[in-house]
């Protein structure tokens, strides 16, 4: 028992954190990699260990051990033994499922079966189908999973066959004898599936090399800056790449926004030197990776291709966007444009925004197992809690690092976090009463007092560069015409857009106002103040990604401003949108305001500047 220690364990597998103890930043630090933040009030944070987060530290090399040692360093009191007990045997899941190649079996066809348009459908009686073995450590974990409805359909009982394979392995008897085989194709789905009954599944699988790619970083960047690449970031890719065998070159890196996700994209091109597809959240991040690849690489405009709504071409190297992939003429259609993914003989494929993943293409990523493949991302947090998939399909988290570890180094912006509380007008508050509670949040959301707060606080900062991102577009279009500034929002076409953003990188513009179309992906650097007037009800990602837009490095502290409803269900959603930076190490200063003078709290924190 140690009563200055941060950390409080609990036998329902929550960890509550003290934030006023000596060692609380420490503490925060050291369980990012292996829990959850659920709640994050003012005193007493409360993390959770769930079998996700445990597998996800698993596959990056972190042990069980280090997990109970992290909670006995810091624990105020004992550790229950059932934690260290449900941890071991999570943990040690990892592992007790492994898939490895299988044989190559001659089938036959139906000439009906056969699209290839060069052969003779009539001549072809039976193809090479590849299939793969699923291997048990032990009796009992096959009898479960023999047992599990969904896997049937998937995969049948066998034995391993060394005879049938092309480099065999050396198994235990008991992996030769609890066996299944299954079809290459259904690699991704039975991984899914067994994540769904908690049996994580460790993919030791070579993965296919691609077609080659003459890639090379540049040391001098075509706008003539010196380019180095961060420790982190060599770091990150090292971390996805490992030695190119089996169990490697699959997964997904955390990384801040402002931290340079997309250099580790490219760093791990110059590694593997392959034909790459990179997906991201829209033509404007497209211009940008081709922008940044042009300025950084060797790659000539011929080699890098645009593919989407504007412009549908391949090349060696290729940058998509996720609703391109996602259309289709009709709702119970097929996706035409999922042929990308085959057109070439891709090496690795980016997605970019890794969270953002939409349905149908997680669809196409559990067919795609065979390819390198890494997702890049600022959180893991999906709203619909689907990290699951993420983690069964893209791959496990390879590389992670605090918020405020890079603030420290100076590699992102110092920032500071203001709610701004404010009340209704009195001649709102009858419709707000009577209000459903979607229509409560819009109303709330919508306060007209925000407009002549947002004016207000612009004002006190005319050094600065702004943007003041919101939800709802009639909103917006108010404030932009109180602020004579432009607007983007998503009905904006694609070339006024990239202007509208050259021209704020330039100084032009000093206050931008952006829909949720800004939340993605879009590299403003000299962005230091953010003023959020609405957003996705409680989106914690939302909220990291917001703050993400001001936290490229700069002399001077960033500040990102929330401006909230007074008692409403706003600000319900308001905390819940927080606990994200909470987990990060980030504070918000809460202001009531009434009248102007009481923003003067803001100044402040001057001193930091």
């Amino acid at each position: 028992m140690n009563l200055e220690n941060p950390l409080i364990v609990q036998g329902d597998r929550t960890l509550l954190l003290d934030v006023h103890a000596p060692l609380a930043n420490d503490c925060r630090n050291d369980l990012i990699p292996f829990a959850e933040l659920e709640r994050s009030p003012e005193h007493l944070h409360t993390y959770r260990l769930t079998p996700l987060s445990l597998w996800n530290a698993t596959s990056a090399g972190f042990t069980p051990q280090d997990a109970i040692s992290v909670l006995e360093k810091y624990a105020r009191y004992d550790v229950p033994q059932s934690i260290t007990m449900w941890i071991q045997e999570t943990a040690s899941r990892f592992g007790k499922l492994r898939l490895v190649p299988g044989p190559k079996i001659l089938v036959p066809v139906k000439p009906s079966d056969i699209f290839d348009t060069n052969k003779s459908n009539a001549s072809i009686k039976e193809v090479t189908e590849q299939y793969l073995y699923l291997l048990a450590n032990s009796r009992p974990v096959y009898l479960e999973i023999k047992s599990n409805p969904q896997a049937k359909k998937l995969m049948e009982p066998c034995q391993y066959d060394p005879s049938q394979v092309d480099e065999p392995l050396e198994l235990s008897a008991e992996e030769r004898e609890y066996c299944f085989k299954l079809k290459l194709t259904d690699r991704g789905t039975i991984k899914q599936v067994l994540l769904n009954s908690l049996w994580p599944v460790k993919d030791e699988i070579q993965l296919e090399d691609g077609e080659p790619l003459d890639f090379n970083l540049r040391e001098t960047t075509l706008s003539g800056k010196k380019f180095d690449i961060r420790s982190y970031q060599k770091q990150a890719a090292a971390a996805l790449v490992g030695n190119k065998g089996p169990g490697t070159g699959f997964g997904t890196i955390v990384l801040p926004c402002g931290a340079g996700k997309t250099i580790v994209g490219m760093t791990i091109m110059d590694i593997l030197k392959t034909s790459t597809l990179i997906i991201t959240t829209n033509i404007s991040a497209v211009h940008q990776w081709i922008q940044e690849l042009k300025d950084k690489s060797n790659l000539s405009d011929e080699q890098i291709a645009e593919y989407t709504g504007e412009n549908k071409t391949l090349a060696q190297v290729t940058v998509a966007t996720y609703q391109i992939l996602t259309w289709r003429p009709d709702k119970t259609g097929p996706y035409p444009h999922f042929s990308i993914f085959t057109k070439r003989h891709w090496g690795l494929i980016i997605y970019d925004e890794v969270h953002m993943l939409p349905a149908p293409v997680f669809r196409v990523v559990a067919e795609l197992q065979a390819v390198r493949r890494v997702g890049l991302t600022a959180t893991l947090v999906r709203e619909d809690g689907c990290e699951g998939y993420v983690f069964s399909l893209v791959g496990p988290k390879r590389y992670d690092v605090p918020w405020k570890e890079l603030e420290r180094d100076h590699w992102i912006a110092t920032a500071e976090c203001v709610e701004v509380r404010l009340d209704l007008p009195e001649a709102t508050q009858i419709e707000y009463a009577v209000a459903q509670t979607r229509i409560k949040h819009r109303i709330a959301s919508e306060n007209p007092v925000k407009v002549q707060v947002t004016k207000q606080i612009i004002q006190r900062y005319p050094q600065d560069k702004i943007l003041v991102i919101g939800q709802y577009l009639e909103q917006l279009d108010t404030i932009a015409k109180e602020l004579n500034a432009p607007i983007i929002t998503g009905k904006t076409p694609n070339t006024e857009r990239d202007t509208i953003y050259k021209d704020f990188r330039e100084g032009k513009i000093h206050v931008l106002v952006v829909s949720k179309v800004a939340n993605f992906a879009i590299d403003l650097p000299d962005a230091s103040i953010a003023i959020q007037v609405s957003g996705t009800f409680g989106s914690r990602q939302e909220e990291a990604q917001r703050l993400g837009r001001i936290l490229r490095p700069k002399e001077r502290t960033s500040r990102f401003f929330t401006l909230i409803t007074r008692n409403t269900v706003e600000e319900d959603f308001g905390s819940n949108r927080q606990k994200f930076l909470a987990e990060q190490g980030y504070s918000y200063k809460i202001i009531r305001y009434s009248q102007e003078s009481d923003l003067d709290q803001i100044q402040e924190t001057s001193a930091l500047e």
